[in-house]
């Protein structure tokens, strides 16, 4: 049987344009936070990533789906150790537990949608991110101490996240 209506839960219609977006500055990329999982109770995340050129996340793994749609440009996926280049107009699904990672290696800045269910990569990009006026905004300069500061906390709140740096 189908739950009935709940009428708390409002429409969601997210424009990554809109001011109200929050984005967020993390290992040279920007990020913004599109669909939250307080939005979805908690069902998924949607995250407008723009990746500049030698970009992305070191190797990790988490035991949630990850699913990309390339948007502009082309990202590199290592998967299990495989890379795979992938161009706008190509989705991707990262299962839950396989290491992976991504990087811009085309030359050019790239753009992609992430959508993470269940919810909770949203919440660890805030806490370890800083937040930046939008999506072509640069990233803040920080010094060495507090770039080390955020691997420190990105390393500490990766179990709570469900997630491992590798």
């Amino acid at each position: 049987m189908i739950p009935d209506d709940d009428p708390s839960r409002s429409l969601t219609v997210a424009n990554p344009d809109d001011p109200a977006t929050t984005y967020i500055s993390l290992v040279g990329n920007t990020y913004g936070m599109l669909i939250t999982g307080e939005q979805t109770n908690g069902r998924y995340c949607l995250i407008d990533m723009t990746v500049p050129d030698g970009g992305g996340p070191p190797p990790h793994r988490h035991d949630f789906e990850e699913m990309f749609t390339i948007l502009e440009g082309e990202i590199e996926f290592t998967f299990r150790g495989e890379k795979h280049v992938v161009g706008a107009g190509s989705s991707i699904n990262i299962p839950a537990n396989a290491p992976h990672n991504f990087r811009n290696a085309s030359g050019a800045p790239a753009r992609m949608l992430c959508m993470c269910t269940p919810a909770g990569q949203d919440e660890y990009f805030m806490r370890v991110g800083d937040v930046v006026a939008g999506r072509d905004a640069p990233p803040p300069d920080l010094s060495p101490d507090e770039l080390a500061e955020r691997r420190r906390l990105a390393t500490e709140l990766a179990a709570t996240y469900r997630s491992e740096l590798l």
